[in-house]
């Protein structure tokens, strides 16, 4: 799909400089970004297809539906576990809406609080500002701001994320190198959680000094308060929801790829960490263990989204592993370590 370019004005797209008074006001109280600040368990919503990777859409609302009966505070959707290329295939606006629209109607069903909905979004300064106006317009909450942006600087990627602010809320995103992340240094962290914007920061570095540049970063904002860290650090969970960070700052929750399985021991074991943290700290090796054959570790991430997949599939949630680009799938020996 080609992406648009930011430096040439696009007349089917608003002027990212200024609020769109069609949109929801970001600056409004919401009260699931008080629970985001909070801290919850947010799942990265996985992508379901048939055989000839199509969109299932029985089987993308029944794992919406599994993630919320199982617990889940909130959904991560059209991020890295949703697959980036659902937008070169058509498929952003449907699965964006199916999951707002499942979420909306177990919160009425059940009389419960609807869950926080973040969307995924991505590319440069006009895409993904009009990926913020689709998820705004679908009833989310706050934008998961992909840091990929091909010769973008730091200055540029703050831009993007001001303009990005102007729809919704935004949570920043440190994603590890192994996937294409850039490395961001302390002073974009301090400038990007002084942006009045900025809600939250999903830390999935899966570098321990990287994650810290984050946390001396927050911690040297203004809004250091205001801005929740979240872990996105999948080899590190355990550990880091237990951690003191600079600043005397902690991670609310979790924004994870794992969580997209297991998802009920998930939620129990963050509600386990709050009782009595010393009783998990030995199982933190055996859940990063346990991540390795989900994520392919062995191989730099390959089949990290069949993984989830494969685990999904033996639950009976998804009817196979397939992804849409045909070259993906699962490593040697994937399954045997699943196992």
């Amino acid at each position: 799909m080609p992406t648009p370019n930011p430096a040439l004005p696009n007349p089917a797209l608003p002027n990212p400089a200024l609020p769109n008074p069609a949109l929801p006001n970001p600056a409004l109280p919401n009260p699931a970004l008080s629970r985001l600040r909070a801290g919850t368990v947010i799942p990265a919503h996985p992508l379901a297809l048939t055989a000839d990777r199509t969109l299932d859409e029985r089987r993308q609302a029944a794992l919406t539906r599994y993630y919320l009966a199982a617990g889940a505070g909130g959904l991560a959707v059209g991020v890295h576990t949703t697959q980036f290329e659902i937008r070169g295939a058509g498929l952003l606006e449907p699965v964006l809406r199916l999951a707002a629209d499942v979420a909306h109607e177990s919160a009425r069903e059940s009389a419960r609080e609807r869950p926080v909905l973040v969307a995924g979004a991505c590319g440069p300064t006009a895409q993904a500002v009009a990926e913020a106006e689709l998820a705004a317009s679908l009833g989310y909450d706050a934008v998961l701001l992909s840091p990929v942006v091909p010769g973008a600087s730091e200055d540029d990627l703050l831009a993007r994320a001001r303009a990005v602010g102007e729809v919704l809320p935004v949570v920043g995103f440190y994603l590890q190198a192994a996937i294409g992340g850039p490395v961001l240094s302390r002073g974009f962290w301090r400038a990007l959680a002084d942006q009045p914007s900025t809600v939250a920061v999903k830390v999935a570095a899966f570098d321990r000094y990287r994650s810290l540049d984050v946390a001396h970063g927050v911690a040297a904002s203004d809004r250091a308060d205001q801005v929740a860290l979240y872990t996105g650090n999948d080899d590190h969970i355990i550990g880091d929801l237990l951690a003191e960070l600079p600043g005397g700052l902690r991670f609310a929750g979790g924004l994870l790829g794992q969580w997209a399985v297991w998802t009920r021991a998930a939620v129990e074991m963050v509600d386990g960490l709050r009782e009595d943290p010393a009783r998990w700290w030995g199982r933190a090796t055996a859940l990063t263990d346990a991540n390795a054959a989900v994520f392919d570790s062995a191989n730099a991430f390959a089949g990290c989204i069949a993984g989830v997949h494969e685990v999904l599939r033996r639950q009976g949630l998804l009817a196979g592993t397939w992804c849409l680009d045909p070259d993906e799938g699962l490593s040697p020996g994937q399954a045997e370590e699943l196992t």
